[in-house]
Formats: structure tokens, sequence, C-alpha cells
């Protein structure tokens, strides 16, 4: 079998063909195919082989529809798919069908559809839109006030320490908090929060999350073996994070952390997609080549209309016996990116052995006593009061 196919999509194809085509552009209207509705009939035919319809309009060329089949298969490459592509085409005499904003659409033969702008973040889907151009219905999630990201531009940055520690540290303040571990190739949530062991289902058939330190936690780490390679293509990633997003008992909680991987991928857009954000969080280093990093993380969230709640700098300096302050990574990064995009420096994070230990051992430093720990819970205050817990 060539493909993972996705368990929560009502079309499996779908989840093959929908990051793909949501990359290729209509070059009549600039929109994404896949937004414009010019993709139907998805299905597997066989094994290896995915079939799809191209529908156009009369007042495309030959050479559009050619240009169009052409990125869909190098955009279906690109994504995973290594089986045969067959692209039937369909030419209709009118415009595609408008949508009505409610996931239906409306063919009127003589009326002039609207043409929508094209999407504001290249390659990706719009904010908000579904396959057809109308407004993805978001399922909220049950008995969840608040869904918040932690993010980083690069890896390497201790994303995933921030995530853990700034989740204990709602809890800690009296908050109801999820972790979700959304890092499907390497989930470090079962090590960090000292977590192990599968989850079950209730009798509604949802999973329920395991609890470390008054934290409900989900992470594929869960259901792996630890040693176990995890070599999925992205429609299966993205698959996963829905089901954790949607298919997980997270209810009651105050406020869901989700540890992103590194990047501005397929996790972060199918994020972003499925739920609404109350904002997200920067993870940075110092020094400039993860200063550009994070900025792209911020860039990407701009775009997407998510509010960025304040950017953390790690391993900004290090107080050495004498009571001198070294800064091995340079100085001034995080700043450098809060002042420029108008948001709070959170906290400059110390390069502590405490973090790294509390990491390792599984015990978040926030739940001792350290210059680090005084800093993450300052974070987890803010993010309180920004989220009005």
């Amino acid at each position: 079998m060539s493909t993972p196919r996705g368990k929560s999509a009502a079309n499996p194809a779908h989840a093959v063909v929908e990051p793909a085509a949501t990359r290729v552009r209509d070059p009549r209207t600039g929109r994404s195919v896949w937004l414009a509705g010019l993709i139907t009939n998805a299905r597997f035919v066989g094994e290896d082989t995915l079939r799809f319809t191209l529908s156009t309009t009369s007042e495309h060329t030959q050479a559009d529809r050619d240009k169009m089949g052409a990125n869909l298969r190098r955009q279906l490459t690109q994504v995973g798919w290594k089986g045969e592509v067959v692209i039937d085409q369909a030419v209709k005499s009118a415009a595609p069908p408008a949508d009505d904003g409610h996931g239906h659409s409306h063919s009127h033969s003589h009326a002039t559809p609207k043409v929508k702008k094209a999407d504001p973040v290249p390659g990706m889907s719009g904010p908000g839109m579904g396959p057809h151009g109308g407004p993805i219905q978001k399922k909220p999630l049950q008995g969840v006030r608040h869904v918040i990201a932690v993010a980083s531009g690069k890896g390497g940055v201790g994303k995933s320490t921030v995530a853990t520690n700034l989740a204990v540290g709602l809890a800690r303040l009296g908050h109801k908090v999820g972790l979700m571990d959304a890092d499907i190739y390497g989930p470090s949530l079962p090590t960090m929060m000292k977590v192990q062991g599968k989850p079950f289902a209730n009798e509604d058939r949802r999973i329920l999350p395991l609890e470390s330190y008054q934290v409900k936690c989900m992470s594929i780490g869960f259901l792996v073996e630890e040693d176990q390679p995890i070599i999925w293509r992205g429609p299966m990633v993205m698959g996963v994070v829905r089901q954790f997003l949607q298919d997980v008992a997270w209810e009651p909680l105050d406020v869901l952390v989700i540890d992103l991987p590194p990047g501005t991928g397929d996790a972060q857009l199918t994020l972003v997609q499925a739920v609404d954000l109350a904002g997200s969080v920067i993870v940075t280093t110092p020094q400039d080549v993860a200063v550009l990093d994070a900025i792209r993380g911020v860039e990407m969230f701009k775009s997407l209309n998510v509010p960025v709640l304040g950017v953390v700098e790690n391993m900004s300096y290090i107080d050495l016996p004498g009571g001198e302050r070294m800064h091995p990574f340079g100085q001034g990064g995080g700043q450098k990116t809060a002042e420029r995009y108008a948001v709070p420096l959170l906290a400059q994070l110390p390069l502590d052995p405490a973090v790294r230990a509390g990491g390792d051992e599984g015990k978040p430093c926030v739940l001792g006593h350290s210059p680090a720990a005084d800093a993450l819970m300052k974070v987890a205050r803010s993010v309180a009061i920004k989220l009005d817990l």
C-alpha cells in the first residue's frame, strides 16, 4: 500500500488530494483549485491508483488545464503519494457554482459567479476556508474554553520544554489544563511529563487522555513503542492531529496547550483549519538563525489570523559563579522579534541545568525553585491573564 489513508476523513482520498490541491492555483482566478471546488469525485482505484476529476469551465484553455494537471501531479508527489494519478477532465459551460457560505453550492445557468480573491497564504488554504470556498465548519472542542499553540520556526530551541512547563505552570495556578503533543515524528511528552501507558476509550468511543501533574496528556508516543520510528507521510500526520483534537475526551478544560512540531507545515495548517486558536506562543533562542525562523513562525500565525500572545527567548544567558552574566548564543534576538511585531517578550530563560534535568527526569522545572522556574511561572501567569482565565 503506497499511502496512509486518513481515518477521520469522510472520503479517505480527500486526505491525500487536499494538501496537494490547496497548493495549486487556478490561473484564471488565483484561487487554489481545492478551494475553488475544481477537484471532484476523488477516490482510490485498487491499491495504488488515485483518481479524481478536474472540473474546469469553457473560460479555461487547454494550456490552463495541462498546467493545473502537471502541478497537481507534482504536489501529490511532494506530499508523499507514490502511486499512479489519473486525472479526468470535465468542462462546464458556466463557471463553477458559488458557495453560499454554508457549505452548499447553488448553480444558476445565467448567473455571473463572484470571484473571490486569492488565498492570503501562498501554497496554503486560507484560514477558515473549506474545500469549496466557504467557511470550514470547525468543530468546537467540547468543554474546552481556550486552545493555544506553542511553536518555533526551527527545532532545538526548547519549544517542548516551554510547552510542558507552561501547561504545568497553568495547572499550578489552579486551572484545568490539557497538553497535546502534535510533534508526531518526535514525541517528547511521555518523557518530559513522566507518563507512560496506553490510553483507553470511554463508552462514547472517545480516547481518555493520560494524566500527569494534574495535566491531561495525549501523544503519539503513548500509541507506539519507544524505539519505533514513525515513518508517515503528510496526510497521515494531518489525520492524527485532527483525531487528537476531536476524538479525545479533553473536557472539562480551561486551556488546551498544543506543542507543535517545528516549522510551518501540515500540522500547523491542520490545526488552524480544525479549531479556533485563542493564540500562540513563539519560542526562540537569541542567535540570528533561530530568530529568522521565529519570524517565519510569527508571520505564519499572523497570516492565518491567530494572535501571538508573546515570545519566549530560551537559553538567553548563564549566570557565572562570580556574578558575571554570559550570553553564549548572542543577545537580544527575542526582544527584537517581540518589538518588530509589537507583542510581549514573555521571558528570557537562562541556560539552566535544572531545566535539562527536569526534562530528562520527567519533572518540569516549574515544580521546583530556580531562576528558570520563576521565569516560566511568569510566562504561565502572563498567558492566563491574556486568556482571561
